[in-house]
């Protein structure tokens, strides 16, 4: 069967013009994986109050990061998949869930490769509903719907996976050097608490509203629970790098709205340790593998801005993994493993 690959990132509006932020965010937002509320709720929420609102803002907040050739994440994602398509014998194109180039599009483009077997990798380390599964779902629904012969294997999750850690690490030593820093921070992209139990056994989270951490060590029983996703990359991270405890920590990003998420926030966390005497600190977000508004804005201007007014000094926003060699190597080494042909061996 002649196969493909389909790489998935979250997206980006097409211009940071106020217009397509809002018709970015009306697609996102609406999605019953993101915001997991029955539909009149999540209509009136989105349409209601967050698109008369939220525009403005997030419209500058990517006029800040945009690149001459465009949005971060999208220019970036295309480098990668560029390199990767050099690495490997099959059909490699790339989507993103919302906005363009879409999902749809890309199913056509395999299509008239005569691609009849995909292989979705969504470009997110750790599962998450509102990120793997959501691509997975839409994925598996156009599929069947336009190409129902076609045939589709999913790549799990690679949060703790050693070509993706040693990546990270490389990129970590590469940026850092031998620049001292008192403190190393894990930041990744949060979700709502609620998200865990529909994820997970509620038994693997029995400890959360106790307030003790929980998800951590990794289990079989919450393979699926993006919480210890993180603390296992975190954990096998630091272990690469050799840090000691108490010279780093894990904290979680870009909260949306006032349901419970999970914590601690990254935004207080920055806070926190500029007020305990960290006047060195780096940052490191292992859930994107892109840079993207929430890293090149969310940490390294707001957050920098924020350690240095209460006591920092040294700031760093060690960047995404993007299309350094080892990542591409990592991808294309996936690939070439999943699309073998079994025949020829």
């Amino acid at each position: 069967m002649p196969k493909g690959v389909l790489l998935v990132n979250l997206g980006s509006p097409d211009s940071f013009a106020i217009k397509d932020v809002k018709r970015y965010l009306k697609e996102f937002l609406m999605d019953e994986r993101v915001i997991d509320l029955p539909y009149l709720l999540r209509y009136a929420l989105v349409h209601g109050v967050i698109l008369n609102t939220r525009p403005p803002k997030t419209s500058k907040a990517y006029q800040k990061i945009w690149w001459s050739e465009g949005s971060p994440l999208i220019v970036i994602s295309r480098w990668l998949t560029e390199k990767v398509q050099r690495k490997v014998s099959v059909p490699v194109v790339l989507a993103m869930r919302y906005g363009n180039p879409n999902i749809a599009n890309a199913l056509k483009e395999l299509h008239s490769k005569g691609v009849d077997e995909v292989l979705l990798i969504p470009l997110y380390p750790q599962y998450a509903m509102a990120t793997t599964e959501t691509i997975e779902v839409l994925t598996e629904k156009l599929i069947k719907t336009s190409y129902p012969n076609m045939h589709l294997t999913k790549f799990p999750a690679f949060f703790h996976r050693p070509q993706y850690i040693e990546a990270l690490a490389q990129v970590v030593r590469a940026h850092l050097g031998t620049a001292p820093f008192d403190h190393l921070l894990f930041s990744y992209h949060g979700v709502p608490e609620r998200h865990l139990y529909k994820t997970t056994p509620t038994s693997a989270h029995k400890h959360i509203v106790e307030g003790v951490t929980c998800c951590d060590p990794y289990s079989e029983e919450g393979r699926h629970c993006y919480r210890s996703h993180c603390f296992e990359t975190t954990r096998l991270l630091a272990e690469k790098l050799g840090l000691e405890k108490g010279k780093y920590s894990q904290a979680f990003q870009s909260r949306l709205g006032k349901d419970k998420w999970i914590t601690p926030f990254t935004s207080d966390k920055i806070i926190e340790l500029a007020r305990n005497g960290v006047k060195k600190l780096a940052v490191i977000a292992p859930a994107f593998v892109a840079d993207c508004v929430e890293t090149l804005e969310e940490i390294e201007i707001v957050g920098g801005k924020s350690f240095r007014k209460n006591g920092g000094e040294n700031f760093k926003m060690i960047p995404c993994l993007n299309d350094s060699d080892l990542w591409v190597q990592a991808l294309s080494s996936w690939i070439n493993e999943e699309t073998r042909d079994e025949r020829s061996n």
